[in-house]
């Protein structure tokens, strides 16, 4: 008892002692005397395609898989009657698939398609949907009719048009859907009307009333809350992204400009990434691409911060033996970091500045930033 009574004195003591030293600290604060400037790019957004951040989220395309150039060429579609994917005689070079509706053989059976959208296609009640294809009728038909129909999830149609295909060359076509009712989870059906046969290629839905009513455009209340954040800086499109699970698979901002309907396909690195969060239907379109990220940036009064590969894959999921270009090859990827400067800034005489002023954007972007790889480490970052 003694022994434990001396350990409690000697411990209120010590504690006597501290409270003895401290004193009472006044801080002053003049909150009209102005302080160090902060720059406003201390503070930005990063975006990067993860969790559905592009396909399926920022980027308003509402099929999924709308050129079939998913490894399972028809995911996210089902089909009924006769329908076949084809690769002959595509119009599009990077994305040769398509998808030929024939006769079913009775007059009584249907031939058509429907898709799922991104865990069901989100439809407003009053609002307009812009339905476009790419088709064509086979070269010795006639005139054929497709039937486009927004679904719900009871299975009733509730918006239905038809379009006309008319030439035996690839055309695009439009039609203009106007939803009576709200629908979270509807469908996209489409109906071969006719005999058929008939070819369907990019078959697209957007919602007209984008962000700023572009077409191939994003969501509008997603780019409204980003603009909300006042952000000084946007880092875009990535994070791993940029580095791919290979390098056959990293980050190709060349592919993502130019026409949409010709950015190819590349799988996502975080549609597998974690065995708890499988996503296998999910993939890059490039839809929203290069430039339109750099539309978003000055849109929202932001300075861009593009990420360019710097010759290596995602050092977590490789050796450093089969992740990395050798600092003497990096040629190409130098090249790719000085011709996104040339895009984002050159004169329209130059050809990545044509590109751009292609696209639709003659005037520079004024780029001053570029980041150069992402959570690279080792004797392997160059």
């Amino acid at each position: 008892m003694k022994k434990y009574f001396i350990i409690i004195l000697l411990s209120c003591i010590h504690i006597m002692g501290i409270t003895a030293q401290q004193q009472t600290c006044e801080l002053v604060v003049n909150a009209k005397k102005p302080g160090a400037e902060i720059q406003p790019t201390m503070y930005g957004l990063f975006f990067e395609d993860i969790n559905f951040g592009a396909d399926g989220g920022l980027y308003a395309e509402l099929i999924k898989n709308r050129s079939f150039e998913f490894p399972q060429s028809l995911m996210g579609w089902n089909t009924f009657g006769k329908v076949e994917v084809r690769s002959d005689n595509a119009p599009f070079e990077r994305n040769p698939h398509y998808v030929r509706l024939s006769y079913s053989g009775h007059a009584h059976k249907h031939t058509g398609l429907e898709n799922e959208g991104f865990r069901g296609i989100g439809i407003k009640k009053d609002a307009t949907y812009r339905f476009s294809v790419w088709a064509r009728t086979s070269s010795n038909s006639k005139m054929q009719k497709i039937r486009v129909e927004l679904i719900d999830s009871e299975n009733n149609p509730f918006e239905r048009k038809e379009l006309e295909i008319t030439s035996g060359e690839w055309k695009k076509y439009e039609v203009v859907l106007t939803s009576p009712k709200e629908e979270p989870k509807a469908t996209l059906r489409i109906f071969l009307v006719t005999e058929g046969p008939l070819d369907l290629e990019h078959i697209s839905l957007f919602p007209t009333d984008t962000w700023k009513g572009r077409e191939n455009g994003l969501r509008k209340d997603l780019v409204e809350a980003l603009d909300e954040l006042n952000p000084g800086l946007f880092r875009f499109p990535g994070g791993c992204i940029i580095e791919g699970t290979d390098l056959e698979t990293r980050y190709d901002w060349k592919k993502s400009v130019g026409p949409v309907e010709n950015r190819p396909l590349n799988e996502n690195r975080w549609h597998y990434t974690f065995a708890h969060r499988l996503y296998p239907d999910y993939f890059q379109t490039y839809g929203m691409g290069f430039y339109e990220l750099f539309l978003l940036s000055e849109d929202i009064g932001a300075e861009p911060l593009p990420v360019v590969n710097v010759g290596l894959a995602c050092q977590y999921q490789n050796n450093g033996e089969h992740c990395h270009v050798p600092v003497g090859e990096l040629g190409d990827y130098i090249q790719d970091a000085l011709d996104l400067i040339e895009f984002a800034n050159g004169d329209t005489s130059t050809k990545w500045g044509k590109v751009r002023a292609d696209m639709g954007h003659p005037d520079p972007f004024n780029m001053k930033f570029i980041g150069i790889g992402n959570e690279q480490w080792g004797p392997e970052y160059p």
